[in-house]
């Protein structure tokens, strides 16, 4: 009871259609033709963007990192809000703390400390190894290699990254994957949770409203310029994906790829 169950099928074709943005956005935010990619052309805020329809529970709405700015201090700011886009008389200059103060939203800056709410006496959930196929949130099943941004390899890249086997980005680099859903709980109310490169980071806020439409929030701000959405496939991953996490879950570090008697091609897909 309470818990979330979305067959893969009718969840896939929602989020093929769902993975835009919405043609309301700040002032200094341009839309591509398809409405999948927003850049901040002018100064570092009224950079509101938000998702084309409201979130299904459990639908993860994904984007990647495009482009930085240097200059500028501060990072995307990923969340829900309860406000229809359509109903804003004016799109807030910053999600923090302009449309958070709006009552009904829940916006939390992305930063390599992440954010998760925790209840007094409760203990931290397992989030499982990165190379497992699937993130399970509430029951809802997500094919993990989607989630993850990677780095391109290079001669330290093995050295420098703290998990070198995934090539997992830090959570503000350009080509980062960051999402953001909700999860409905047995009290009739949702969590928010936050998931950047294939990691749930847990809760980020509770208590959430499940009788009214919740889109997702996203704030081209500061020295992220440009993000694109990333479609979701919500069913099996790929045969070549698995055999990807196969590879990498057994070789020593990234450079060690190249010596395996493996295809240009495919070796070039695992790292």
């Amino acid at each position: 009871q309470g818990q979330l169950k979305i067959a893969p099928a009718a969840m896939a074709a929602r989020c093929r259609h769902a993975a835009r943005f919405h043609h309301i956005h700040g002032t200094n935010i341009r839309l591509d033709a398809s409405h999948t990619q927003a850049t901040r052309v002018e100064s570092f805020a009224n950079g509101l963007c938000f998702s084309q329809e409201p979130l299904a529970p459990g639908q993860i709405f994904l984007v990647e990192i495009e482009e930085k700015e240097l200059g500028w201090c501060g990072h995307l700011r990923v969340g829900l809000t309860a406000h229809d886009p359509q109903s804003l008389e004016v799109v807030p200059e910053y999600s923090l703390p302009d449309l958070v103060n709006m009552g009904d939203t829940w916006v939390f800056a992305i930063t390599r400390s992440h954010n998760r709410a925790v209840v007094e006496g409760e203990e931290a959930q397992a989030r499982g190894r990165p190379w497992e196929p699937f993130l399970l949130i509430a029951r809802v099943r997500i094919p993990r290699d989607t989630l993850v941004g990677r780095s391109r390899p290079g001669r330290y890249s093995h050295i420098l990254d703290d998990l070198y086997k995934m090539n997992v980005l830090p959570a503000t680099a350009r080509r980062s994957r960051i999402g953001v859903l909700y999860a409905p709980q047995p009290d009739g109310t949702a969590d928010m949770h936050i998931v950047i490169n294939g990691e749930d980071m847990g809760p980020s806020a509770r208590g959430l409203p499940t009788t009214r439409p919740l889109y997702a929030v996203i704030d081209v701000f500061a020295s992220t310029k440009s993000v694109r959405v990333i479609p979701v496939d919500y069913g099996f991953p790929s045969l070549q994906t698995l055999c990807r996490l196969v590879i990498q879950k057994h070789i020593v570090h990234r450079l060690a790829i190249d010596g395996l008697d493996l295809p240009p091609l495919l070796k070039s897909f695992c790292q």
